[in-house]
């Protein structure tokens, strides 16, 4: 009997081994590549880490919604297509150039900022790659001895390693932007100061790095560690809240401004039941022989415009975006900004009978060209859509020109407010009225200038003879010569340039012509631009 059971107990323990010889054969014998790979964790990663790294610092919340609600790759890699494209400053060309100096700024970082952390994710790394290179630094790695400047306090005391960086302006941020970075801990590792006394190793030791108030005994160390009574010498810009403000701005995505409005000139375009009404303009001025200045005046009413409470003030704001492509679909330029219409409570009903302006000058060559523009007012969403063609004229150097005849809402001489601002034309700032309304008692002005006059050898000033005609439905009222003592110039440009009065004139159509007759030489040559516009109550 203990023989049989010692027998069966063999058996099974052949029989167990044989099943797991078996197996294991199977699966030696088994080809590895006949079995599914597992790649859809491997695929989904690649997409993660573009979010949650490469593009971390520059996706907006909205982008980053719409990309995690995708549910294919091919939606992925349409969306990051389209994510770059965005912010693409010229389309026209193969490359990219943003994307490529974006990864040059993270290549960067990982070279000069790594501190035990790569240099992407370190303070300095993500201001550097979220808005470029500073326009100036002030580096101090060794920190040392410090002499304070008077807006943090002024003595002397030893810093930790500091830099700070300057950036003129910044999109969304604002100008003459400063950002102090602080090593306290001598790794390396700099980070965004909240305050100027970050850098001060000297803070919590008593009686030493004393600010020269504290040395006066008007103030004490520790009323500059609880930060207060600073404001006796800090600037604006080193407030509390002014710090926070900027820190805050300085970790919001780079603004993508109106890229919406370019894709709405991509698409067809389909109106929404209350379209935004605006009229469009293109005048042109000689700037050199094959350059001309082509200017895009926008108008809208603010009766348009919805008008919202902004910190207690009546606030309308549209966003403008233009683009100009020749007859070869060549983009030969873009604008894109804003226009803001404020209003106190008590004027808005008179602020909302006014106008909106706004001008965008571009220097074209002679051709055909076309111009589609976009107006969305922002508070309603309301949109405007226009596409125009025009054709930029050539203004040889033998022929009798004249520029665009403007009649304008408000004309004069520029001063110095108007260094680098819209309707800037030559010495003159003239804002064009594209409705050609005018209230009784408004002036006209009038605007255009004279190429190529021939030279009066005698008198070496052009010889041309310019009249201001003023008719009413078909008939003159009257006839004036220009006398020269407006804003005009000597040379190959003239500048004719005067304001018309109108309290004398009664409602209705009016239309204004300018004869100009150069005598000189043995042709005689003569232009008459001229315009109409009404006169109303």
């Amino acid at each position: 009997m203990p023989f049989m059971r010692s027998t069966r107990s063999l058996l099974v323990i052949v029989f167990v081994l044989s099943i797991l010889v078996s197996g294991a054969l199977a699966q030696i014998t088994d080809d590895p590549l006949d079995k599914p790979r597992k790649t859809e964790k491997e695929i989904a990663r690649i997409y993660e880490d573009w979010l949650s790294k490469d593009v971390k610092y520059i996706i907006t919340s909205e982008e980053k919604k719409a990309f995690k609600a995708l549910k294919t790759d091919e939606e992925r890699e349409n969306f990051i297509e389209s994510f770059w494209r965005r912010r693409d400053p010229n389309p026209d060309t193969e490359e990219n150039e943003y994307r490529e100096e974006y990864y040059e700024r993270i290549a960067y970082s990982n070279e000069h900022f790594t501190s035990g952390k790569p240099g992407w994710m370190t303070d300095r790394g993500r201001i550097y790659i979220t808005w470029g290179k500073p326009d100036s630094v002030e580096s101090r790695p060794m920190g040392g001895a410090y002499d304070r400047p008077a807006w943090e306090g002024g003595g002397t005391t030893t810093t930790y390693p500091f830099e700070i960086w300057f950036y003129r302006y910044l999109e969304g941020v604002g100008s003459g932007i400063e950002i102090e970075f602080v090593d306290p801990s001598g790794t390396g590792e700099y980070r965004i100061a909240r305050n100027a006394n970050e850098k001060d190793a000297l803070l919590f030791v008593p009686g030493a790095g004393l600010t020269t108030n504290e040395m006066l005994g008007i103030s004490s160390k520790s009323d500059r560690i609880a930060g207060t009574n600073q404001r006796d010498y800090y600037r604006e810009q080193d407030s509390p809240f002014r710090r926070i403000e900027l820190i805050s701005n300085l970790q919001r995505p780079p603004q993508v401004k109106f890229a919406d409005l370019q894709t709405t000139l991509d698409q067809t375009p389909v109106i929404d039941n209350n379209p935004l009404d605006f009229d469009l303009r293109v005048d042109f001025f000689k700037q050199t022989d094959d350059r001309v200045i082509t200017t895009f005046t926008i108008q809208t009413e603010n009766k348009e415009l919805v008008f919202e409470d902004i910190g207690g003030i009546p606030t309308a704001r549209m966003n403008i975006f233009g683009r100009i492509t020749a007859v070869t679909d060549r983009r030969a330029g873009i604008f894109e900004d804003s226009v803001i219409a404020t209003s106190s409570a008590a004027d808005l009903a008179e602020e909302k009978e006014r106008k909106s302006v706004y001008q965008n000058a571009q220097p074209l060559a002679p051709g055909n060209y076309k111009v589609q523009v976009v107006v969305r007012d922002v508070a309603s969403g309301n949109k405007g859509i226009q596409s125009i063609g025009f054709k930029v004229p050539k203004f040889d150097k033998e022929n009798l020109w004249t520029s665009t005849l403007i009649l304008a809402s408000k004309l004069r001489p520029t001063d110095d407010r108007d260094i680098g601002a819209m309707f800037v034309i030559g010495n003159a700032k003239v804002i064009p009225n594209l409705s050609a309304d005018f209230q009784k008692g408004q002036d006209v002005g009038i605007y255009l200038q004279v190429y190529n006059a021939k030279i009066d050898q005698t008198t070496l000033r052009p010889a041309v003879d310019v009249e201001y005609i003023l008719s009413k439905d078909g008939k003159e009222i009257f006839r004036e010569p220009e006398n020269w003592s407006g804003l005009s110039d000597s040379g190959q440009r003239l500048t004719l340039a005067r304001l018309l009065p109108t309290s004398t004139l009664e409602p209705g159509e009016y239309e204004i012509k300018i004869r100009i007759q150069d005598k000189v030489g043995t042709e005689v040559r003569t232009l008459t631009p001229s315009e109409k516009f009404r006169i109303v109550e």
